[in-house]
Formats: C-alpha cells, sequence, structure tokens
C-alpha cells in the first residue's frame, strides 16, 4: 500500500512494521509529530516524558529486558538525553533500540544550530540519514535490526526538511517480534569501572564490525554518470545536490553514515578532477574524506551554517539565483511571532517591561516572546530549565557586585517539569534572593498542546495523576509561595511586589489555561467562565491614546482613520487585559449578550 507520508510519519510507519513496543519522547519541532502519531498505533505503548534523558531512561530500560523501544527528540534534547546514551553505547542492547535526533539547520524554532551527528561520532554507535520520507520508512525499521545484530543502540538523524516534507512510501505490515528474553548479566549492564573497561574495548571491535558492513548497506550508492565531477552527500542534501548538478556530476549517496564507509568513499573519489561535500552544518563528511588523502570543497565553498537549499548552493558555485517574480518588498508588512489574543501570560510581562533594576531571567517556551515589543521584558534565555539556576547566579552576581538590582526568574509549566525542578532545587538550598515565576497555561504550549505531569492526562487523553506544581514547590521547601490569576492586573503588580520586598526565594504560580487549549473536564470545574466573554471598544469614550495596545494582543488595532483602538472579536477571548489598561476612560467594556 502506498501513502503520502511525512518523514516524521514514516519513522513511525518503519518503527511500527519492525514491531516496536514502546515509544517515549518529550516534544520539540520538528520531532513533536513522531511520537504523536505513535500515539494512534495501538500496539505500541506511547508516553510523554517530562524531558528527553528520562525518555531515553525508559526505552533503554524496556530494551534491557527485551523490547524493541524507541525514544525521539529535537537536537538539543539529545544534549539533555547525553548521559544515557553514552552508558547504552557501552552495554548494547537485549531489545533493539533507536534514538531518533531531528535536527533543525536554518533554526527555525530552536535556540542553536547543532550537528548531532557528531554525537553519533562521539559515542561511538551506528547512524543512519535518512534523505526522503521512504528512506525514513526503511532506515527506521532496519535500524532495529542493526541495533539487536550489532548489539548497539542507534541513532536516526533528520532535519527539519525530512521531518515535515511529504512523499511517496510504500508501506507493509506490522511484523510481531518475539521479545527478547532477559536474563540477569551484570559483567553487561553494570558500568562500574572495572567492568566498563571491558566494554569499553568490544566498543571498539563493534565499530570494527560495523565499518565492513557500512561499506555494503544498501543505503550507501554511488550513481556514476560518467562525469569527473563528484558530488558526496547525506540526507535532503543529495536531492538538493541532484536538483543543481543534473547528470553533470557522479554522485555517493550516503545514508548509513557512522561509520562512515571509507573504501567506497576512496574508490569513488579516486579519478575525479572536482569532488564536493554537501552536508548541513557540520564538515563531518568532508573531514572523513580529508583523512583519506583527498581534497574536497566543502567549507570552502558553502556556509557551514543555515540550510544548504538549491539556492543556497547555485549563489555559493555560480554567483546566482534562479530568477523569481519581482516585487517591491518594502510593501511586505514584517509579523514577527507575537503572543496569541488572551494569551495568560501577558499580563505578566507587561507588568516586569515597566520595572526598573529587574533582570528578567527567561526560559524556551511561549514566554520566551516576553522579550520582544511591547513588553521589553526578558533579559536572557539559555535552554530548557536554565530560567531558574541561571537567574540564581546573575543575583549572586548582583550581590557580590554590590549593584542594586534583583532578578525575578520566568519558566512554564511543562519546563518545569523537564528541568525546572532542579533548578528550583538550586534555588532553594542556597537561599537564593530571586523571584520565581511558575507560568502555568496547563499544557505543553509551544509545540502544540502534548499532555505533561501537571494536565491531569496521558499521552492518549487518558486519566493520568494530576501534579500539583504548588504542592511540589511547597514540598521542596519555599516557604513563600502564591498562585495567581496572570489576567489580573493589581493583583499581578501587588504579588510582584510581596516576592521583591522578601530577602528571600519566593515562588509565584500563574495559573490559567492557554487560550488555544481545548479544555478538559477539570479545566471547565476550575475556570467556569473562562473564554465565555469578548470585550468591544466604545467609540464615544475611545480617545485614541494607545494606552491598551501596550498589552500586545494581535485582537487590538487602532485605525488611523477614526483614530480610535478596534477589537477583532473573532480573536477575542474576553481575557480582560485591555480593559484594565483602559481604567481611566473606560472605553474598552465587556459586549453585552
Amino acid at each position: 500500500m502506498k501513502k503520502l507520508l511525512t518523514g516524521n510519519e514514516a519513522l513511525v510507519q518503519g518503527a511500527w512494521e519492525a514491531g516496536v513496543n514502546f515509544a517515549s519522547a518529550y516534544p520539540g519541532t520538528p520531532s513533536t509529530e513522531i511520537l504523536e502519531n505513535m500515539i494512534e498505533r495501538k500496539e505500541v505503548k506511547s508516553e510523554w516524558a517530562p524531558n528527553e534523558k528520562v525518555a531515553l531512561e525508559a526505552a533503554i530500560g524496556a530494551s534491557i529486558v527485551g523490547l524493541r523501544s524507541m525514544a525521539s527528540m529535537k537536537h538539543v534534547g539529545l544534549n539533555v538525553a547525553a548521559d544515557p546514551l553514552f552508558t547504552y553505547a557501552y552495554t548494547g542492547v537485549n531489545g533493539g533500540l533507536v534514538i531518533i535526533s531531528a535536527d533543525e539547520p536554518g533554526q527555525h524554532s530552536s535556540q542553536n544550530e547543532q550537528d548531532n551527528r557528531n554525537y553519533a561520532k562521539a559515542a561511538k554507535i551506528p547512524m543512519l540519514e535518512p534523505a526522503s520520507s521512504q528512506e525514513a520508512k526503511d532506515m527506521m525499521k532496519a535500524a532495529f535490526t542493526i541495533s539487536e545484530t550489532f548489539d548497539t543502540p542507534v541513532l536516526v538523524r533528520v532535519t527539519t526538511r525530512i521531518c515535515h516534507s511529504k512523499g511517496i512510501v510504500e508501506c507493509g505490515e506490522r511484523t510481531e517480534i518475539e521479545f527478547s528474553d532477559y536474563k540477569k548479566d551484570v559483567k553487561k549492564y553494570i558500568t562500574v569501572p572495572a567492568i566498563a573497561k571491558e566494554l569499553r574495548k568490544k566498543v571498539e571491535e563493534r565499530m570494527n564490525a560495523l565499518g565492513d558492513y557500512s561499506g555494503e548497506s544498501p543505503f550507501n550508492l554511488i550513481y556514476n554518470n560518467g562525469k569527473k565531477v563528484g558530488v558526496i552527500s547525506s540526507g535532503i542534501c543529495y536531492f538538493y545536490a541532484r536538483e543543481v548538478f543534473g547528470n553533470e556530476a557522479n554522485y555517493l549517496k550516503l545514508g548509513f553514515t557512522n561509520p562512515l564507509p571509507d573504501k567506497m568513499i576512496a574508490d569513488f573519489c579516486k579519478d575525479l578532477d572536482t569532488i564536493y561535500v554537501l552536508e548541513e552544518n557540520d564538515p563531518y563528511i568532508e573531514e572523513r574524506v580529508k583523512m583519506l588523502g583527498y581534497i574536497p570543497h566543502g567549507n570552502d565553498t558553502f556556509p557551514p551554517y543555515g540550510e544548504l537549499t538549491p539556492d543556497v548552493i547555485r549563489r555559493s558555485l555560480y554567483k546566482e539565483e534562479m530568477p523569481t517574480i519581482d516585487y517591491d518588498k518594502s510593501k511586505v508588512i514584517s509579523r514577527p511571532p507575537t503572543l496569541c489574543a488572551g494569551c495568560p501570560h501577558r499580563g505578566i510581562f507587561y507588568d516586569l517591561g515597566k520595572r526598573k533594576n529587574v533582570l528578567v531571567a527567561g526560559d524556551i517556551g511561549c514566554y520566551t516572546l516576553g522579550f520582544a515589543d511591547p513588553y521589553n521584558a526578558m533579559d536572557f534565555n539559555i535552554c530548557m530549565g536554565a530560567g531558574f539556576s541561571a537567574g540564581h547566579g546573575a543575583q549572586i552576581g548582583f550581590d557580590i557586585k554590590k549593584e542594586n538590582k534583583r532578578v525575578v526568574s520566568v519558566l512554564g509549566d511543562s519546563t518545569f517539569f523537564h528541568t525546572g525542578i532542579n533548578s528550583l532545587i538550586e534555588v532553594l538550598y542556597n537561599q537564593s534572593r530571586t523571584v520565581n515565576l511558575i507560568l502555568d497555561n496547563r499544557i505543553t504550549g509551544m509545540t502544540g498542546h502534548q499532555e505533561n505531569p501537571g494536565t491531569g492526562r496521558h499521552a492518549d487523553l487518558s486519566e493520568a495523576p494530576f501534579m500539583d506544581i504548588e504542592a511540589i514547590v511547597k514540598a521542596l521547601g519555599a516557604k513563600n509561595v502564591r498562585t495567581i490569576d496572570p489576567n489580573d492586573l493589581a493583583l499581578v503588580k501587588d504579588t510582584i511586589d510581596w516576592a521583591l520586598g522578601l530577602d528571600e526565594p519566593s515562588v509565584i504560580i500563574t495559573r490559567w489555561p492557554c487560550a488555544l487549549k481545548k479544555l478538559s473536564q477539570q479545566d471547565k470545574e476550575e475556570f467556569k467562565d473562562v473564554f465565555t466573554e469578548k470585550y468591544e471598544v466604545d467609540a464615544d469614550l475611545c480617545i485614541g491614546c494607545k494606552i491598551c495596545l501596550k498589552a500586545g494582543c494581535p485582537a487590538l488595532s487602532y485605525e488611523p482613520i477614526s483614530k480610535k483602538t478596534v477589537i477583532d472579536r473573532t480573536q477575542c477571548v474576553g481575557c480582560g487585559v485591555c480593559a484594565q489598561l483602559c481604567k481611566k476612560q473606560k472605553a474598552i467594556v465587556k459586549e453585552v449578550m
């Protein structure tokens, strides 16, 4: 059966056909849809994990007792999961284990751009890189066999264009694999130094065997067009190269990329006059080609960052681009990302943006947009969970320098469960003077509303134990804790004033559902009138002062002809923040239903 599938859907299809039994993940673009689609495969136990490390550790545990297992994450997630990855590379598997790293050349929705092919090399595990949806399915299916054959976890590295582009995929049926028997084996799975030293030797033996396999892998192919120009590429770059070079070059298409097939590379290069290596980001293949004694053009010709799309390749090689329709770029309105209409984070950043002598340490989520206009309320962000701990360090710095400045640290509910709990422990244990804000919008917002330990539902929406953030915070030892409605601007101001007045750590929890969330029954009971009202502007009272626009709500706009503010009622969800800003004129009022 043929289906039109995204790369993420194809990865799921391949794992399902391979008989995978367990899948775990933490959501993050461009990997999110992998587990979302796996949840629909009822033969597979699928779970959202609090973070990527525990997702991989759960998959490792299932693998040890004999299940085919997988963990998926975006590129920065593998940083979090690196600790168990490197150890499991030593012990090897029982049931096959595959890790999917979804890298993001071009940083469309990430705080950095990194090339996770380097993880396979550093951890000494095999790696596959699909170039299409069909290969995503085929390689994922093969990865479980490779894992069990060579007693190793396998990394499947995909990129944004593979994850989200669609292609025709030849799909098959699921093969139910017998569970591997679990037998206690301390010399395999107990990594005390004496045992780990012996396992280290096995890793090198395995890599030697994989080197032979790589040269015979069906995923490494040579296309000889009888030319003196050769292109070596992996992943989506192969198709980019074909679009630019056509039949005017020979191609070495690499899909099994750790270890690289040295003999195949040498055989391909030996009679060529010019060699190009097309790969996004790091010179991973290029460096190997140079080690084999050849001089390819890679980072000396093509940029070492961003996506290596056909237009980038043409511009790098020929200083030209394909002709396109010209237009007046000055007439294109810039549309930067912004908090949604009715976002519960808006009141917090409105208040923080007005405060002097306050540094705001941010984190990864929708609320990172608090740095932008009209709020200008965030100073820095590092990585998930770093808001509290980096804020703590900043406060220590100010105190040592004797600067009269306070730190307010901000992170979201899903981020709190991800790695924010550890950061809060750091703050509380060391009695930091920071104000710590947990913005609980009742869902994992930025990645598309996945469940987390605080929502009361599992990945399949079945009922789960509800983990109360306030109770957890108090259990960690926090004494100064308040939970508030973030849409009440007066309450927000008073609460932050209270926290800044303390000389010890405080925690403020804002609790209001994301404006886009499909409310659970628990939400409906707790937030009885949420999203049931709308506001409008009384044109007779509006004087066009624009103070309401400081809320940054996209439902509000200023009409230059009438010199009045208007509200788009299709966007308004009735949070009332703008009406509170218009307290002098009282021109923004509730609609009369």
